[in-house]
């Protein structure tokens, strides 16, 4: 088998964990390395987190981890430790990793990497695209280059989850995203809207993963255990949410998105009241070429079966 040559930009907290374990224990991916962007939490932590996450999966010093962009292009932003934890891993207290992150900057690796593989590297971003954005600058043919990239990012025609009217990638750096977007990759959108229809993990899926009784289903509930609390208390939805989770299994098995249409997505910079709203054209109004391959609907039964065959895996 022909594994998938892949690196993943996270701005690592508790469902970003679960994105990497997918990247570091699926058969079907090469986990090549890890990009840091500023986003969930303290940039110092999403580090730290990120380079415990590739050693819990039993991967310490295979797949480098490398510092980027700690602030976005133009606007500041809110880090949201009140719904990933103080340190960004929930209730979890973890021992320091041996693992010690690269010198090299995010962008720099992400064109680096780009060349190495050209033609075959995918790019899933789970984070702010900041550090996409500025290996862009740093190489304008990163499109021509890149096999495919999948962004947790937006929303279509569906509420925000940090305003009304935008998902929180989008948000934090808005300037990036519209950079990204309009660059011309073959680019995958799976918006906040199939987090909420196909990820929420209830009291019986807990209960269920608490059963495995084993070192990644143990970190998996203390991961997520304050962002379950968040989701019932603030979004008051029935378990914990798990968008980044479900964009990198479906990188691994594509039978997972079961709908996919290609729409014209713009990004709003401008007004404060909608920063960071994905802005779809459904209809085609706009007269623009379709950048976008959207994800509209996704297996649900899958995405809970990969994650309990991953959360069963011993390491």
């Amino acid at each position: 088998m022909n594994k998938i040559p892949l690196l993943i930009d996270t701005d690592t907290a508790g469902d970003d964990t679960i994105a990497l374990l997918f990247g570091l224990l699926c058969p079907e991916l090469d986990l090549k390395a890890i990009t840091i962007c500023a986003g969930n939490v303290a940039f110092e932590n999403e580090i730290e987190n990120a380079l415990y996450t590739v050693e819990i999966a039993g991967r310490s010093g295979q797949v480098p981890v490398y510092p980027g962009c700690q602030t976005p292009f133009l606007k500041s932003w809110d880090t949201v430790e009140d719904i990933h934890g103080d340190a960004g891993m929930g209730s979890g207290h973890f021992p320091k990793a041996q693992q010690q992150p690269e010198t090299l900057h995010a962008a720099n690796a992400i064109v680096q990497y780009a060349n190495e593989y050209q033609g075959e590297l995918v790019i899933a971003g789970i984070a702010p695209v900041t550090n996409l954005a500025v290996a862009l600058k740093l190489d304008p043919d990163l499109p021509k280059k890149v096999k495919h990239v999948y962004l947790m990012a937006g929303n279509n025609q569906y509420l925000g989850n940090v305003t009304p009217a935008a998902e929180y990638n989008v948000w934090v750096d808005p300037e990036a995203a519209q950079i990204v977007f309009d660059a011309g990759f073959e680019l995958t959108m799976v918006g906040w809207e199939i987090c909420i229809r196909h990820t929420i993990m209830d009291d019986s899926a807990w209960d269920e993963i608490a059963s495995f009784n084993t070192p990644l289903s143990e970190f998996f509930l203390q991961v997520n255990q304050t962002t379950r609390e968040f989701c019932k208390r603030e979004q008051k939805l029935n378990g914990s949410t798990h968008p980044d989770a479900i964009t990198v299994a479906g990188i691994a098995n594509p039978a997972l998105f079961t709908d996919v249409q290609k729409r014209h997505v713009a990004i709003e910079c401008q007004s404060e009241l909608t920063r960071g709203m994905t802005v779809v054209d459904e209809l085609g109004v706009l007269k623009q070429t379709p950048n976008t391959h959207i994800v509209y609907q996704a297996d649900t039964y899958l995405f809970k079966t990969m994650l309990f065959d991953l959360l069963k895996t011993q390491v």
